[in-house]
C-alpha cells in the first residue's frame, strides 16, 4: 500500500488529499477505486485514513479529499459549508481519479458518512460513473433533522436568525459565523453534547487543522438540503446503507424510512449498534469499515453493472 499527497482542480480551486494505491496497481493492471470525503466541517484527518486504509488493503485504490473552503485545500470563503459545491468536488475527485493510469474508471465506487453519507446518495442518483455506493449514518433531510435535533422553540428562533442573517448579507455583504459546536450555552451548529466531546477530542488527537466555526448561512443551506430526494434514482447501481440505532445525531429512523420505501434494488441495509460517532474510532468501526470493503469488492471487482 502507497499513500501519496495529490491536488486536484475543482472549480478553479486546488482540492488537496491522500491517494492510496495497492503495490500492484499499475497501468498494465487496473485497480477499482473508491472516491470519499467527510461529513459536517469536518477534514480527512479525522480518521478517514482508517478507512482508507482497510479500502485498499482489499486491493481498492482509494482518494480521500477536502472539500473547498476547509483543511488543506483551497476556497476564497473559508469554513463555509455549501453542499452542492461538495457534490461538485466529488464529481470532480471522480473525474481526477478516472483518468489515472492505474484506475479502471468502469468501476469507481463512492462512500460518505453524516453529511456526506447524503451528498453520496445524491450523486450515486445523478451521476452514472458511480458503480457502486456507501452511505454511513447519512444526512437525509437537513430540515427534518434540524427539527428533531433542535425542537420547536429553538427551530423557530434559528430560522428567525437565518432570515435576519440573509437580509443582513444582502445589504452589507459581511458573512457571520457559528461554532460547530459548543459546551457553555451558546448556540452551534450541532447541538447535541456528545458533538462537543466527539469533536473536540478528535481535534486535539488527530486533526488539529479543524476549526470550530462554520458560516451562518451554512445552516441556511443545510436547511434547505435534501439529499435523500433522488434516493430512488440510484438503482441498478448497487446502495449499501449503514446505520446506527442510537444515533442521536442522524436520526436512523429517517435513515431506515428512505430505504425501505423509497430506495430500489439492489440494496442493503446494515444496522449497528451504538451511536453515530462510534463507527469512526469507536466500537463499531470494524463492522462498518468491513462491510464497506466487502460492498465495494462484491461489486466492483467481482461484478459489472451496466447502467
Amino acid at each position: 500500500m502507497v499513500r501519496q499527497n495529490i491536488a486536484f482542480q475543482s472549480e478553479g480551486f486546488l482540492c488537496k488529499g491522500w491517494l492510496y494505491l495497492p503495490e500492484h496497481a499499475s497501468k498494465l493492471y487496473q485497480v477499482p477505486a473508491v472516491v470519499m470525503a467527510h461529513g459536517f466541517s469536518l477534514v480527512k484527518e479525522a480518521y478517514l485514513n482508517r478507512y482508507a486504509e482497510v479500502f485498499c488493503e482489499e486491493g481498492l485504490a482509494v482518494l480521500v479529499f477536502d472539500y473547498r473552503n476547509f483543511g488543506e485545500s483551497e476556497g476564497d470563503n473559508r469554513q463555509h459549508l455549501d453542499p452542492l459545491e461538495q457534490i461538485k468536488d466529488y464529481r470532480n475527485a471522480i473525474s481526477w481519479m478516472s483518468a489515472l493510469p492505474q484506475i479502471d474508471k468502469e468501476k469507481i465506487g463512492i462512500w460518505g458518512t453524516s453529511y456526506s453519507g447524503g451528498h453520496v446518495l445524491h450523486i450515486a442518483a445523478i451521476d452514472k460513473r458511480v458503480k457502486a455506493v456507501v452511505s454511513q449514518v447519512p444526512t437525509i433531510n437537513g430540515w427534518r433533522g434540524a427539527k428533531r435535533k433542535n425542537g420547536p422553540e429553538k427551530m423557530k428562533a434559528l430560522i428567525q436568525q437565518l432570515i435576519d442573517d440573509r437580509e443582513s448579507r444582502y445589504h452589507n455583504g459581511v458573512q457571520q459565523y457559528i461554532n460547530v459546536v459548543a459546551n457553555d450555552g451558546t448556540q452551534a451548529a450541532q447541538p447535541h453534547p456528545e458533538c462537543y466531546k466527539w469533536f473536540t477530542n478528535t481535534k486535539e488527537a488527530v486533526a488539529p487543522n479543524w476549526e470550530n466555526k462554520i458560516t451562518f448561512q451554512s445552516m441556511e443551506n443545510y436547511l434547505e438540503y435534501n439529499p435523500a430526494g433522488l434516493i430512488d434514482l440510484i438503482s441498478p447501481t448497487p446502495l449499501l446503507m449503514i446505520v446506527a440505532m442510537d444515533d442521536k445525531i442522524t436520526p436512523p429512523d429517517m435513515a431506515i424510512e428512505a430505504f425501505e420505501t423509497r430506495a430500489k434494488e439492489p440494496k442493503e441495509i446494515l444496522k449497528l449498534h451504538g451511536g453515530h460517532f462510534d463507527v469512526y474510532n469507536g466500537e463499531t468501526f470494524s463492522e462498518a469499515s468491513k462491510a464497506a470493503a466487502h460492498w465495494f469488492t462484491m461489486h466492483l471487482k467481482e461484478s459489472k453493472i451496466t447502467i
